[in-house]
């Protein structure tokens, strides 16, 4: 794969499955370089041939949810102002109608058990602010008054004065006449226009941000996640609440003494709720490593019970098969599915489903038939049927993608310095070699390289380098005392891990020039990569790319510095710059590209620009690029042409301090240079 082929990368959002289980729906999007934008459209699949169609013709459509009676098939789609809103046509397919109209765009959004209506989260905008007041732009709005520490989000922006909140709104008859605009009189000015959508009713307020809005099984109630409590500015506690469909007061259902943060809920069909979450302990802020589990609460008592033990780290969204539950399971360098059966809820089982060298994202159930999108060593994103304890194939919407020539990444372990097992996988490019090395570092930390299909590798590969990537110690997938290693103790194990795992693949690689090596990561991974080049200085070069570099400089900046750091380095002074890459960039000589992006409020602009003028100030060969309008999430879905750009520059920064013209790379099959 080629920076180029950023287009072929289609990603596939979580099925949806007609009640009768005859098709199953995904939204497939990829970047557009033309668009310069993420576009998409939703695909129905039939079962269990595989036959696919594109049934949509929107520029970005996704979210597909049929109703439960199965007439209807709802997803989001932008309005003219390019917020995301609900649209629906019938099941069979047809023109969409709108049904929601949020001034900033719907959340998330969930159907009702009788097919009549839908529940959603929106931002509701504070009045003067965010296009409320017709040509007010944003720099004329009156002062934020912030009393809080936590008053942004990545991605978002400022969110205290735009809290989401639930709705829910009928779903208009597809079947209806259409409303049409009344025709211009003498006398009529201004002729009435049809509104845009139906009028949705707002459930909740408050200044709180509510998620996860679920029906129960009767359609009285919404159960929603919520952080309503005293101290939710110091703490990452969560709760669930309900609301009355018809309105009213809102009601707190889990205990009060709960050390719970909650991600999704969802109610079973005895009425009773389950919901995921990650224990944070009695100081109600320890998240490091924590494996997410699938709890039970009790309508009756309220009492909460675990159902699954640490050694699953559940992910994803709540899926029912009858009773019985399916959720992901993270799992060295794997996404499975897990059934969690809990009829007995003293005593639940769990067992895999659907194992394999998959990363399952999204899953569907309609009685016995059982769909998920996943990612693949050769895929970016695929629907897959599950059977036989495995997934598979229904479609391949990445076979463009194989023709550009996919270069294998077989798992690789080793065995560390102090004897710890370290998991990866490692990329050879074509030719005889040598050939030179990468060291890439993913985020997190606690995050995971998986077996699916990694494009920044791949690119790497295709240029003619040897690609190294490993779980060291604060991943993901490996338990909680794996994942907790790196408290308090950042750029110890984990770089020493990291080090021996690129000394071993050079060691079993022969066409591998352990004398010509490069280091690079973002995120945590930028961090590593920081701290590692002030204390090794056998790289040719390093890219640090938005990266948590001054952990002092963080708090007060980050959207979750008022917390992450703490966790992290704690909060010594002494301690935290003896993990603080900003405290050690003296000792760096490694000639270092510095990226970032202009709107990161995860790792703020200013960890990359004190970061870049301290090398620059000590003489370090170094360059800063930044990105404009782009934020933490840029590699992943930035703007097609600033993610080529981005794949550019990085080229070129290897072309420049790690070549390879003295290698036998690219050498085509009449032997001439390509």
């Amino acid at each position: 794969m080629k920076a180029t082929d950023l287009p072929l990368l289609n990603t596939l959002s979580r099925p949806t499955l007609h009640p009768d289980g005859s098709r199953a729906v995904v939204a497939v999007s990829h970047p557009d370089l033309a668009a310069d934008r993420n576009v998409g459209q939703l695909w129905s699949v039939a079962l269990p041939s595989g036959e696919r169609r594109r049934i949509t013709r929107g520029v970005a459509d996704g979210s597909p949810a049929f109703s439960p009676d199965g007439s209807l098939l709802a997803f989001t789609r932008a309005d003219a102002d390019g917020n995301g809103q609900v649209f629906v046509i019938v099941a069979e397919g047809g023109e969409p109608i709108q049904v929601t109209d949020a001034p900033l765009g719907i959340e998330d959004f969930v159907w009702s058990p009788d097919s009549r209506s839908v529940a959603f989260t929106a931002r509701v905008p504070e009045p003067g602010r965010y296009g409320t007041v017709a040509d007010l732009g944003p720099n004329a709005e009156a002062p934020r008054r912030i009393t809080t520490l936590k008053y942004t989000a990545n991605g978002v922006g400022y969110t205290t004065d735009r809290r989401a909140h639930v709705f829910v709104v009928e779903v208009p008859n597809p079947g209806e006449e259409p409303r049409y605009r009344t025709a211009p009189s003498v006398g009529d000015e201004h002729p009435e226009a049809p509104a845009a959508a139906p009028v949705a009713r707002q459930l909740t307020d408050g200044d709180a941000d509510d998620t996860s809005p679920r029906f129960s099984p009767d359609g009285a109630t919404i159960a929603f996640v919520t952080e309503r409590h005293a101290h939710a500015d110091t703490d990452l506690l969560s709760q669930i609440f309900t609301v009355p469909v018809a309105g009213g007061a809102i009601e707190r259902v889990t205990p009060e003494d709960s050390t719970l943060s909650i991600g999704q809920v969802a109610w079973a069909p005895d009425g009773h709720l389950l919901f995921t979450a990650i224990d944070v302990g009695s100081d109600r802020r320890d998240f490091i490593g924590r494996s997410g589990g699938l709890f039970h609460l009790d309508p009756g008592t309220g009492a909460v019970t675990r159902l699954s033990d640490d050694g699953y780290d559940l992910d994803g969204e709540i899926t029912f098969q009858g009773n019985d539950v399916l959720l992901g399971t993270v799992s060295r360098g794997r996404v499975n599915l897990v059934k969690i059966t809990h009829d007995s809820r003293l005593d639940p089982e769990i067992s895999v489903i659907a194992g394999g060298d998959v990363d399952i994202s999204g899953t569907a159930v309609s009685g016995d038939v059982i769909v998920v999108s996943y990612s693949a060593a050769d895929s970016t994103g695929e629907l897959g049927l599950v059977a036989d304890g495995g997934v598979r194939a229904l479609t391949d919407f990445s076979a463009p993608l194989r023709e550009t020539g996919i270069v294998p990444a077989p798992e690789f372990t080793v065995d560390s310095r102090d004897g710890h097992p370290v998991d990866g996988w490692v990329l050879t490019p074509a030719g005889e070699g040598p050939h030179p090395v990468l060291l890439v570092i993913h985020g997190g930390p606690f995050a995971q390289y998986t077996v699916g299909f990694f494009d920044e590798a791949q690119v790497y590969a295709d240029a003619g380098y040897a690609v190294v990537m490993c779980n060291p110690r604060g991943s993901a997938g490996y338990g909680e005392e794996h994942g907790r290693a790196v408290r308090h103790a950042m750029g110890t194990v984990d770089m020493t891990d990291v080090l021996d795992f690129l000394d071993g693949a050079i060691a079993a690689n022969p066409t591998f020039d352990g004398s010509r090596v490069g280091i690079m990561g973002g995120s945590y991974g930028g961090y590593l990569t920081a701290w590692t080049i002030a204390h090794d200085h056998r790289f040719a070069g390093a890219i640090v790319e938005r990266g948590f570099l001054d952990p002092e400089g963080f708090v007060g900046t980050s959207d979750i510095g008022s917390f992450f750091g703490d966790e992290y380095v704690g909060t010594d002074a002494a301690a935290i710059a003896r993990q603080s890459p900003q405290a050690v960039v003296g000792q760096v000589r490694t000639a270092t590209l510095v990226v970032h992006s202009a709107e990161d409020l995860r790792c703020p602009l200013s960890q990359g620009e004190r970061y870049y003028a301290a090398l620059k100030r000590g003489g370090v060969e170094t360059e800063l690029l930044i990105f404009p309008g782009e934020n933490h999430e840029l590699s992943r879905s930035g703007r097609p042409r600033h993610r080529l750009q981005r794949f550019e520059a990085i080229l070129d920064w290897w072309a420049r301090y790690l070549p390879i013209e003295n290698s036998d790379e690219h050498v085509s099959s009449d032997g001439s240079g390509a």
